[in-house]
């Protein structure tokens, strides 16, 4: 709504003439609101980036690749984005967003932007969202905002078979992610051992999981007895060999396939038979990683998000050889150490990052193409999108390294052209600009 939104996008085009766009930019200002400047085409920015966005979620739900509420949830767990896309084009209005996706298509030609079959689909049957009382989901009445079940609602906790029982874990690894996800079992009451290349290395990812606790008790989220019971429960060792007992162990090393199947082949050894092996890869096939050991189907992707102890969603990612009772245990768990699990195929980006990456990618290519600045571009998906940081804070805090390997995988498991990484990307990796990391990616920061 106009009162509440800040952001005005002031549109040029190559007739307008300069005193125009002074006066409507201090106008703006004026009214309380954040102008930024952005070119005469369709879409501009906060719409051009959002709904090539929604296209694909759009795509991603009639592939039947992911329910639609498991799609929504990863996308505001996973990102802290307001609401889920197929919500938004709900609220929207699937006929509204499949015109606007239909001029920017005209004018772009890129298949991100070709409306996926299904908003022409819901249009024609005039399910166009909540103002029509139904297009993704149901509601109680035309122009309703309450969703009321369906024949597409999941019944709740709905998993196929029992699971395993679980009450040690193995973490392998030594970085933010492992002693995240080893202080998340822990505090869940899990007995937990973890593992790095030496004792050494593990010792010191136990000490920065009792400095996250400390601090956890500082801010009264936490008591001095839960600290010490819960660091209580985390032994260290310097190979995965002290996993022999473990009920299911968890992978959090590099995002390296060949690291990660010799970690593998590592823990097939080391476990014992019945033992659930999951990796935490966010883009990696999980398949290649489970045929590197003799019991693929006991494999499975828990994909946490970072930092671990604070995010709430796991994408839980079935391979095509994965028992039942395995991706029931994994459930199980989630639910035990209080996160969301949504369910994926294993497939590049599963869910967060095959929608996320393409916005940021295409959000390069718009700097790329001098349409708008960098802070025009963050301005307008924080005030416009509603999003908790603009795509290059993202793209900086990721690592622009991190995200250059995350768009290859998925241009080469999809093959469209549109997923094809930035060139702006590629050569600021190159040149070492890989984000706050550095001390330099889109933008420089002061190095610690």
């Amino acid at each position: 709504p106009a009162p509440a939104m800040k952001l005005v996008e002031v549109v040029s085009s190559v007739l307008t003439a300069p005193p125009a766009v002074e006066a409507v930019t201090a106008l703006a200002r004026e009214l309380g609101k954040e102008p930024v400047a952005v070119g005469d085409r369709p879409g501009f920015v906060a719409d051009g980036l959002l709904f090539g966005y929604l296209n694909q979620a759009a795509a991603m739900y009639e592939a039947n690749y992911a329910s639609r509420e498991d799609i929504d949830a990863a996308m505001k767990l996973g990102c802290g984005l307001p609401m889920g896309p197929l919500a938004l084009l709900d609220l929207i209005g699937i006929d509204t967003a499949r015109t606007v996706l239909e001029a920017m298509y005209a004018e772009s030609h890129d298949r991100l932007h070709a409306p996926a079959p299904v908003l022409g689909q819901l249009s024609s049957a005039g399910l166009t969202g909540r103002k029509a009382g139904r297009g993704f989901y149901t509601y109680d009445a035309p122009g309703g905002q309450a969703v009321v079940p369906d024949a597409l609602t999941p019944v709740a906790d709905a998993v196929s078979g029992a699971g395993r029982a679980v009450a040690s874990v193995g973490v392998a690894g030594s970085g933010t992610m492992a002693s995240g996800i080893a202080e998340v079992f822990a505090k869940a009451g899990y007995e937990v051992v973890l593992a790095a290349r030496s004792r050494e290395k593990a010792d010191v990812a136990k000490g920065r999981i009792a400095k996250s606790l400390e601090r956890s008790v500082a801010k009264g989220r936490l008591t001095a007895e839960a600290r010490d019971e819960t660091l209580a429960r985390i032994t260290t060792a310097g190979s995965p060999d002290a996993f022999a007992e473990v009920d299911l162990a968890v992978e959090a090393v590099a995002e390296d396939l060949e690291v990660k199947r010799q970690l593998f082949a590592a823990l097939d050894k080391a476990c014992r038979p019945g033992a659930v092996l999951a990796t935490t890869t966010s883009s990696l096939p999980v398949v290649a990683i489970a045929r590197a050991t003799a019991r693929p189907k006991d494999v499975i992707g828990m994909h946490f998000f970072n930092p671990a102890p604070a995010m709430k969603l796991v994408e839980v990612v079935r391979t095509v050889l994965t028992a039942d009772d395995v991706h029931a245990t994994v459930r199980a768990v989630c639910a035990r150490i209080r996160k969301h699990p949504v369910d994926c195929g294993d497939r590049a980006g599963f869910i967060v990052n095959a929608l996320l990456f393409p916005y940021l990618n295409n959000a390069i290519k718009m700097v790329e193409e001098h349409y708008a600045s960098l802070d025009d571009i963050d301005a307008a998906m924080k005030l416009g999108g509603g999003y908790p940081m603009g795509p290059f804070e993202l793209l900086d805090v990721v690592g622009l390294d991190v995200s250059l390997a995350i768009e290859k995988v998925l241009h080469q498991e999809f093959r469209d052209p549109g997923l094809a990484p930035a060139p702006l990307l590629e050569h600021l990796v190159a040149a070492g600009c890989l984000g706050r990391k550095t001390g330099r990616g889109f933008r420089e920061y002061a190095r610690r």
